[in-house]
C-alpha cells in the first residue's frame, strides 16, 4: 500500500509515568522515533508530567455524548489530541503490579475518544518487564471498546539491560517495527470502519 499524508495515522505515543527521576521518556523518546520511521504515521508525543489531571471526576452526566463532558479548561487540548488520533501507544512502568495512577486519570478523563481505535504498549519494570501493568491496562481499555494490539514490548530490569543508545537487546527495534506494522493496520482498518458507519454502542 501506497501512503499518503491522508492515509497516514496519527499515532500519540502517551509516557504514562510522572514520578520524578522517571525512565519513561527515555523509552517514549527511543520507540517514538522508530515510529517516526514507520511510513504508516504522523507520531506526536503526550507527556503526563505536563499534563493537570485532577484525581476528582465531575458527576457523570446521563449521557454521554461526544465531548459533552465536563472538563477543566486546561484539559481541552488533551482531549482535542485524544480525539484526533488514529492510534495510540502507551509506555508505562510497573508500580505494585499495576500502571501509574496518572494513566488510570488520563483513561477515566475520557471515553468515546478511545472507542474503536488500536492501543499498543511498551512496559518497563523489574523481573516482570512491566507485563503486569499491561494485562490491567488491556482490562481497562477493553472495557472502553478499544482495540489491544497483541505484539508489544516488554523491558525487564531496564536499569541493567539500557545504555545511552536504548535497549541492548539489538533485536528490540524489529519487535518494535512489527508491533507498529501491527498498529499502523489496525488503525487502517479501524479508521475506515469509523468513518464507514457509526460504532454500535460504545462508552
Amino acid at each position: 500500500m501506497t501512503l499518503t499524508p491522508d492515509t497516514k495515522s496519527r499515532l500519540v505515543v502517551i509516557v504514562g509515568s510522572v514520578r520524578e527521576g522517571r525512565f519513561g521518556p527515555t523509552v517514549a523518546s527511543w520507540v517514538a522515533d522508530i515510529a517516526r520511521k514507520h511510513p504508516g504515521f504522523d507520531v506526536e508525543v503526550l507527556d503526563l508530567a505536563d499534563v493537570d489531571l485532577p484525581l476528582a471526576l465531575p458527576p457523570v452526566p446521563a449521557k454521554i455524548a461526544g465531548d459533552d463532558y465536563p472538563r477543566p479548561e486546561a484539559m481541552l487540548p488533551v482531549t482535542a489530541q485524544l480525539e484526533a488520533a488514529d492510534a495510540f501507544l502507551v509506555v508505562t512502568p510497573e508500580y505494585n503490579h499495576s500502571y501509574p495512577a496518572s494513566l488510570k486519570m488520563l483513561i477515566d478523563w475520557h471515553f468515546t475518544q478511545w472507542t474503536a481505535k488500536p492501543v499498543a504498549f511498551v512496559s518497563y519494570g523489574g523481573a516482570a518487564g512491566g507485563r503486569h501493568a499491561v494485562l490491567h491496562l488491556e482490562n481497562v481499555l477493553t472495557e472502553l471498546h478499544a482495540v489491544t494490539i497483541r505484539d508489544g514490548l516488554s523491558f525487564p530490569n531496564y536499569f541493567f539491560t539500557w545504555g545511552e543508545d536504548g535497549p541492548s537487546d539489538e533485536r528490540s527495534e524489529t519487535y518494535a517495527v512489527t508491533m507498529l506494522d501491527q498498529l499502523a493496520w489496525w488503525s487502517r482498518a479501524l479508521r475506515a470502519a469509523r468513518a464507514a458507519e457509526p460504532y454500535p454502542g460504545g462508552a
